[in-house]
């Protein structure tokens, strides 16, 4: 039988390979929140059905970071990375032919399932391949091709849907994810994951584990993180394009705006790249919470276009900063044999956030609460995350990976 052993990748080469599929799933969801505005006008939505489409992939991501992770740890890391991105592709393309709203969300959890599932697998492969002192900036990096995939998912909204409709758009999104998948074959599994592969434990094992006198603190602490996160990020987000309508602009117009706001999340990533290996993941993640919180503040109150600009900017280059350190921190707080158990229970917990983030935006607006007051309460609830990593997060910057219990 012939081997399938793989040489190790250098740094650059497993950074691009995992962060061009990873640009793709960027992409595939921020053109969803285009998408919604675009639905809204074509469909005739209503404000609680605009909420459900984002909700219904969040709770394909939720079911998808539980089921993923806890496999992840069963079967290997590579394997559960092509399994989802075969999984998001697909559904991807598919609900660019949907004819009806009720289609339409179907294959959007099933999308959700599939991205839900890769990302926290993807950045515990990266982070237990790479060096204890690059760790944490190089998921970080890997975070990046996040803001990539929102950039062109904004210039595929702004030049394609107004002309060519959205169906077209989520092709675009969808169809060089395929290509993400030949370039993952030439992926190896994590070496840390090898090393334990043979270590039989059951699934049920892992998640009581979790809870166990050594790991309860971190796995709380990562529970609200995530969700509180998750929370503010979908329910800010996916609803970007929909709250610049309602506050009086056009669609293409919005498009616009939201594309130049949407180019702060690299500058976001890459400074929290620089710091967090300096200063500590703590810190990184404290300071760009608070300005995500500050700056949501503002932007859900502004009535100028100036200071939503400002603010949207502002927004984007913290929340995005965030995340990155979310995700290089998340895989540092457990040994291999739990890793992506830990990760991906923790992600699956925060697209409970995710869910009922945009449903509360969608509630609220039809209530005719004002913008500041939803976006003040996504303000409030990223601070709770503050107070969990401040009061109940270990600082793991530069430590070596634990491999066994």
């Amino acid at each position: 039988m012939k081997s399938t052993t793989k040489k190790p990748l250098s740094r650059n080469k497993l950074l691009a390979i995992a962060g061009f599929g990873w640009m793709f799933d960027a992409m595939d969801v921020g053109i969803l929140s285009f998408i919604i505005a675009a639905l809204a006008i074509e469909w005739s939505l209503s404000p609680e059905q605009m909420g459900w489409i984002g909700s219904v992939n969040s709770i394909g991501m939720a079911v998808g970071a539980v089921f993923f992770g806890l496999i992840a740890d069963k079967i290997g890391r590579k394997n559960v990375f092509m399994i989802t991105l075969l999984m998001f592709s697909l559904a991807s393309g598919a609900s660019a032919l949907a004819g009806g709203l009720a289609i339409f969300m179907i294959l959007r959890f099933f999308v959700g399932m599939g991205l839900g599932g890769e990302l926290p697998v993807a950045s515990t492969l990266v982070s237990e391949s790479v060096p204890a002192e690059e760790r944490g900036k190089v998921v970080v990096l890997l975070e990046s091709f996040w803001a990539v995939g929102w950039i062109l998912a904004a210039l595929i909204a702004y030049f394609v849907i107004p002309d060519y409709g959205w169906r077209w758009a989520l092709a675009l999104t969808a169809l060089p994810a395929f290509y993400a998948i030949y370039l993952r074959l030439k992926l190896p599994d994590s070496p840390r994951y090898k090393k334990v592969e043979n270590v039989k434990r059951t699934v049920v094992q892992n998640i009581k584990e979790l809870w166990t006198p050594t790991y309860r603190r971190r796995t709380l602490m990562l529970w609200i993180l995530w969700f509180t996160v998750v929370f503010s990020y979908y329910g800010m987000f996916l609803w970007l394009p929909s709250v610049m309508v309602i506050k009086g602009f056009s669609l293409i117009k919005t498009f616009e705006y939201v594309l130049i706001m949407t180019l702060a999340q690299l500058p976001g990533y890459f400074s929290a790249a620089w710091l967090i290996e300096r200063v500590g993941r703590k810190f990184v993640l404290i300071t760009y919470l608070l300005g995500t919180a500050a700056s949501a503040a503002v932007f859900g109150s502004a009535e100028t276009l100036t200071m939503l600009m400002i603010s949207g900017m502002l927004l984007s280059f913290f929340n995005l900063g965030a995340w990155g350190a979310l995700y290089a921190y998340s895989p540092e707080q457990y040994p291999t044999v739990i890793r992506a158990t830990g990760a991906g229970m923790a992600a699956g917990v925060g697209r409970i956030g995710g869910i009922l983030g945009p449903l509360l935006v969608g509630t609220m607006v039809a209530a005719s609460y004002s913008i500041g007051i939803i976006f003040g309460i996504f303000c409030a609830a990223i601070v709770v995350g503050v107070l969990a990593v401040a009061f109940l997060g270990t600082e793991t910057k530069q430590q070596e990976l634990q491999d066994t219990l």
